[in-house]
């Protein structure tokens, strides 16, 4: 009797069900187009992205620092700054270097690494336009690139000789690798010059920064962060150093 009388509820209800439903009203879909116009107003300023170009160079500067990494597992050891001949007379930049770990493996097959950058023998790969090797927020000249490596005398990379990882003795989450320079210090992508100590202890937020009061940055651990360009003396002596614990710590941590 009870199964009986279930059929025609079923039946009502499902009926009921349908005649009940309806679509959003118009203070409905106002209410939530506020809601959406709320997060974009508040995810924006975060971003701070200029139409996305500065999570492109976040994206650029990664994928250096992953290339860095990959050339590190194949031969066992981070590259040089650059290269040098037998007289010790510089080459090529280490950005050379990382072409076939960034896509780019026909170019670099045709330069010749015997001869410097700027030999006419390699005129068409210094001619070569790489998006890679540039912030989209730097108003440069194609061919060149902001992105430099720390080459202290205390930093990860050394100028003519390869480094292990297990050559750093502080965290290498807290080690400098890579920098988004100030446009001033733009370079051709493979020229052998980077970021020494006259260019690191530059760095102030009076610098024409990419990247409005911070600097970008890859760590030796592969991590990208900003840091800020009035940290102390100290503690960027620290972040440049293998060996950062040994310099006292103070105020100006990394931001995260």
């Amino acid at each position: 009797m009870s199964r009986q009388s279930s059929f025609p509820c079923r039946g009502l209800c499902s009926t009921r069900l349908h005649f009940t439903r309806r679509g959003f009203t118009l203070v409905e879909i106002l209410v939530v187009l506020g809601i959406i116009a709320i997060l974009l107003a508040l995810i924006l300023p975060v971003l701070n992205c200029g139409d996305g170009r500065s999570v492109q160079c976040i994206n650029r500067i990664k994928n250096i620092g992953l290339a860095l990494h990959n050339y590190a597992n194949e031969y066992g050891a981070f590259p040089p700054a650059y290269t040098v001949d037998a007289d010790g007379k510089p080459l090529h930049s280490w950005r050379t270097l990382m072409l076939p770990y960034l896509d780019y493996r026909e170019l670099y097959e045709t330069i010749d690494l015997t001869k410097p950058w700027n030999d006419p023998a390699n005129a068409q790969a210094a001619s070569a336009n790489l998006a890679i090797f540039q912030c989209p927020l730097a108003e440069l000249d194609p061919h060149q690139t902001t992105y430099l490596a720390v080459t202290t005398p205390t930093s990860f990379l050394r100028l003519t000789q390869t480094r292990g990882f297990g050559d750093i003795k502080d965290d290498p989450h807290e080690t400098l690798l890579v920098i988004d320079a100030p446009a001033k210090n733009a370079v051709h992508w493979m020229a052998p010059y980077d970021a020494g100590e006259q260019v690191v202890f530059e760095l102030t937020d009076k610098s024409d920064l990419q990247h409005s009061g911070e600097i970008i940055a890859v760590f030796a651990d592969g991590t990208v962060r900003a840091i800020s360009p009035n940290m102390p003396e100290a503690e960027l002596r620290r972040l440049i150093s293998i060996a950062g614990d040994e310099v006292q710590n103070t105020a100006g941590r990394v931001r995260q």
